[in-house]
């Protein structure tokens, strides 16, 4: 059997080469290409056509959100495993909705993250152990309560929080619209709906408020 050819999208070098030496050192497992920003991840991922792209979901220049959309609609057959610290519904649903084959955990144990690899090289959908256990006692407490499955953080959209988080983090509008790749004019939108949605009147609250989330 060929080995499974892996492309690493993570911004962080140190994690990168540790998941790069980890999964060279597995048999039938190949790490044939590595991206430092979602941009990258986009181009390598159309120029090498890997079976698996491991791909972070914060990461520079394009986000791990819209490169998965990016990717997968320039090739719906690719398989991408999104391999994050957030661990917030949201998310894992923002981007298996955008193509997402699977969501594991940083935290993953390795026996976890390899088996999910060949899952998904299969073609089935694979996510950490706490997420599925998550997800199937959710679907379970509305099959007893008999309504439907509620989406998770329908308050906020992925775009919303990744400026919450970074308002948090001191950014100004313009540096929030370079890391993102979209408008300043886009940011002072997303600001004055978080405002409107958490209502709250003024930038000071909303700020305050930004940083209170954040997660530790």
């Amino acid at each position: 059997m060929p080995d499974i050819r892996i492309l690493l999208a993570d911004d962080h070098t140190v994690v990168r080469q540790g998941l790069k030496s980890f999964l060279n050192a597995e048999p039938g497992l190949k790490v044939i290409g590595e991206a430092e920003d979602g941009r990258e991840a986009v181009r390598l991922a159309l120029e090498l056509k890997p079976d698996i792209i491991l791909l972070d979901v914060g990461m520079p220049v394009l986000n791990g959100l819209e490169a998965t959309r990016q990717i997968c609609k320039d090739n719906p057959n690719a398989r991408v495993i999104i391999l994050s610290s957030y661990n917030d519904d949201e998310y894992i649903e923002e981007l298996t909705g955008a193509g997402a084959i699977g969501y594991l955990l940083k935290q993953t144990a390795t026996k976890d993250l390899i088996a999910g690899i060949h899952e998904a090289h299969q073609g089935h959908a694979c996510f950490s152990p706490s997420i599925s256990r998550r997800m199937l006692e959710s679907c379970r407490r509305a099959f007893i309560s008999g309504k439907p499955v509620q989406k998770a953080g329908s308050e906020l959209t992925v775009r919303e929080s990744q400026v919450l988080q970074l308002i948090a983090d001191g950014h100004t509008n313009k540096a929030m619209a370079e890391q993102l790749s979209i408008s300043v004019k886009t940011v002072e939108k997303h600001r004055q709906q978080l405002m409107e949605r958490l209502r709250i009147h003024d930038i000071a609250g909303l700020t305050r408020y930004a940083i209170s989330k954040r997660p530790n």
